[in-house]
């Protein structure tokens, strides 16, 4: 028996409290609705699929901007969006026809609160969930919750000339911890060769002075996806040129956070500013073999063991690569570069 695509996402809707239990498991019933994280099937709020009435079916999901009928559903979760196959998919669920046997969904893999390490299955699964949410991003930042949150801070963009591409806005990105949607900044992490590998998210909101500022939760920051090796590419220097492509003997900053990374542009326009997010982390980064001088723009963690000690690994590493490190630490304890830039503007 053929049937079209309306008659087929009909007939789905018909069997949607099976359909999302087949398609994402780790989901959880909201009243009405289906609730999971993404079509990759994570647990979370920010995909609700409609369970009855005559929206049964119908889907949202708030984190990559994408929606549909019931056979949109399927072929966003198992056929990265083919319909086509995700029509012969329905044919053999529903009992239409035989299953085909050539079909080989990607089934969404959810990782267990368990603390292992996950597989590259669930690493890539991972991956494109970043993606979903970095396309579903605003590229634009002035006038935004980030422009305002980073002149807070003493960042103004306007002053470097150009806003770095790889920090975007997000109006309502979905957080586990609080079971609701905050605005967001939200920073791409890039490996060697420029491809995204994972994205970082801050969650933003105004307090009592109408200021903009990190939510207030207690995780408002949050990497997803692996980063290992990655950095925030936040300004590209006088060369202009993308990383992969640095010049021979190119000084580069390698800061911790992206506000400080900014700070630090904001004060060597000249230079060429990477984040890498996390201290542990920075021995990590790979950069091309034209980089000869690194700059590494640090926190004074004076008394922290735990962060010299991840300090030193990183100047070590990048020693034994034949490259000149050189440290740039802020005089006053517990301070970071963002402190100092906002102390000078006071």
């Amino acid at each position: 028996m053929r049937t079209d695509a309306a008659a087929l996402s009909a007939a789905l809707a018909g069997r949607v409290h099976e359909l999302v239990r087949e398609l994402l498991p780790a989901g959880r019933r909201d009243g009405q609705e289906w609730r999971c994280g993404s079509v990759a099937g994570e647990r979370g709020q920010s995909l609700a699929v409609h369970l009855s009435g005559a929206r049964a079916g119908v889907w949202s999901d708030f984190s990559g901007g994408s929606s549909g009928d019931a056979l949109d559903l399927v072929a966003a979760v198992l056929f990265a969006g083919d319909r086509g196959q995700a029509m012969r998919w329905s044919r053999g669920w529903l009992g239409l026809q035989d299953v085909d046997p050539g079909l080989q969904p990607r089934r969404p893999v959810v990782v267990p609160d368990t603390g292992r390490a996950e597989t590259d299955a669930e690493a890539e699964e991972r991956r494109r969930a970043a993606m979903r949410i970095w396309l579903g991003c605003k590229p634009g930042l002035r006038g935004t919750p980030v422009d305002h949150y980073l002149s807070a801070r003493g960042i103004a963009l306007a002053e470097l000339g150009r806003a770095p591409g790889a920090v975007r806005f997000h109006p309502e990105l979905w957080n586990t911890e609080s079971r609701r949607s905050w605005p967001a900044m939200v920073a791409a992490i890039s490996g060697p060769s420029g491809s995204m590998l994972a994205i970082h998210r801050t969650w933003l909101a105004t307090g009592s002075d109408g200021a903009w500022a990190k939510a207030p939760l207690n995780n408002p920051k949050m990497t997803l996806g692996r980063y290992a090796g990655g950095t925030i590419r936040l300004a590209r220097g006088s060369t202009r040129k993308p990383l992969a492509q640095a010049p021979e003997g190119e000084r580069v900053i390698l800061a911790e956070g992206i506000e400080t990374g900014l700070s630090v542009a904001l004060a060597c326009p000249e230079l060429r500013v990477l984040a890498a997010i996390s201290l542990s982390n920075m021995g990590r980064v790979e950069l091309p073999a034209t980089v000869r001088e690194i700059v590494i723009a640090g926190d004074n963690d004076d008394g922290n063991e735990t962060a010299q000690k991840a300090l030193q690994a990183a100047i070590d590493r990048f020693l034994e690569q034949g490259r000149t490190v050189r440290i740039a630490i802020p005089s006053i304890a517990g301070a970071d570069w963002n402190d100092v830039l906002r102390d000078q503007a006071a």
